[in-house]
C-alpha cells in the first residue's frame, strides 16, 4: 500500500517584490529632476559661449573699423618709377663694380699698379760709369715692353747693369731681347757732362747704348727721356 507526502512548504517559497506606485513617482521624478538640471546647465554653458562670441564680435568690428580709418587716412604710396629705375641702374653698377674687382684681383690685366716700381728699379740699379738717357714703358703684365737708352765709359759695364736689373723684384721674369750699342764722343759745351776716364781728353769718348724687352714701345706711354 503506497502514501504520498508532500513536502512543498509555502514559507519557502521566493516571493517576488513588485514596485509600488508610490516607488515609480518618486523614481521618475529623481530622473526628471536630474534631466532638468543637464539642461538647465548645459542651456547657461551656452548663454555663456554665447556672451563670449558676442563680445569677441564687438572687439574684432571696433579693430576692423580703425584698421578701415587708418587706411583711409595713411593710404599706401604706389611704387615710385623713377626710384624703381634708380635702384635698378644702382644694383647694375654694383654687379659691374663687383665684376671689374674681381678681374683685377684674378690678374688677368696683368700690372695694375702702374709703372713707378719699374722706374724705382731702374734708379736702385746703378752703375758707376753708367747713367741713363731715356725709358720707356708700355703695355701691362706679360706684354709689357721696356726700353732703356743711356751711355757708358766702358762696355764691360753694361753686363753689370742688366745683371742689376735682374736681381729687382719688379724686373722678374722680364729679359731684353734687343742691345744696340755705338761709341760717340761728348761735346765739350754739353749741359750733362759724362764721368771722365783717367787720363782721358777733354771731350771723351763714350758709348751710347739702347736695350729694349722686344720691339720699341709707343711713345708717350710711361716714357721719359733726358
Amino acid at each position: 500500500m503506497s502514501q504520498q507526502i508532500n513536502l512543498f512548504n509555502p514559507a519557502f517559497e521566493q516571493r517576488k517584490q513588485a514596485l509600488s506606485a508610490r516607488g515609480l513617482l518618486q523614481g521618475l521624478g529623481l530622473v526628471l529632476a536630474a534631466s532638468a538640471a543637464v539642461v538647465w546647465f548645459g542651456a547657461r554653458q551656452v548663454a555663456a559661449l554665447e556672451r563670449t562670441a558676442a563680445d569677441a564680435k564687438v572687439v574684432l568690428d571696433a579693430r576692423e573699423a580703425r584698421r578701415a580709418d587708418v587706411f583711409a587716412r595713411f593710404p599706401v604710396p604706389g611704387k615710385d618709377p623713377l626710384i624703381a629705375g634708380a635702384l635698378g641702374q644702382a644694383e647694375a653698377d654694383r654687379s659691374a663694380l663687383l665684376e671689374a674687382g674681381q678681374i683685377l684681383q684674378g690678374g688677368a690685366l696683368g700690372n695694375t699698379h702702374g709703372y713707378a716700381d719699374y722706374f724705382r728699379a731702374f734708379a736702385r740699379a746703378r752703375v758707376n760709369g753708367l747713367w741713363l738717357t731715356g725709358a720707356s714703358i708700355a703695355g701691362a703684365g706679360k706684354e709689357i715692353e721696356i726700353g732703356l737708352q743711356g751711355r757708358v765709359v766702358q762696355a764691360d759695364l753694361l753686363p753689370q747693369y742688366i745683371s742689376a736689373l735682374s736681381r729687382e723684384s719688379a724686373l722678374q721674369g722680364k729679359s731684353f731681347a734687343r742691345l744696340d750699342m755705338a761709341t760717340a764722343q761728348l761735346p765739350a759745351q754739353a749741359a750733362v757732362p759724362a764721368p771722365a776716364l783717367p787720363g782721358a781728353a777733354s771731350a771723351p769718348r763714350f758709348i751710347e747704348f739702347s736695350l729694349q724687352s722686344s720691339a720699341a714701345p709707343a711713345s708717350g706711354a710711361g716714357a721719359v727721356k733726358q
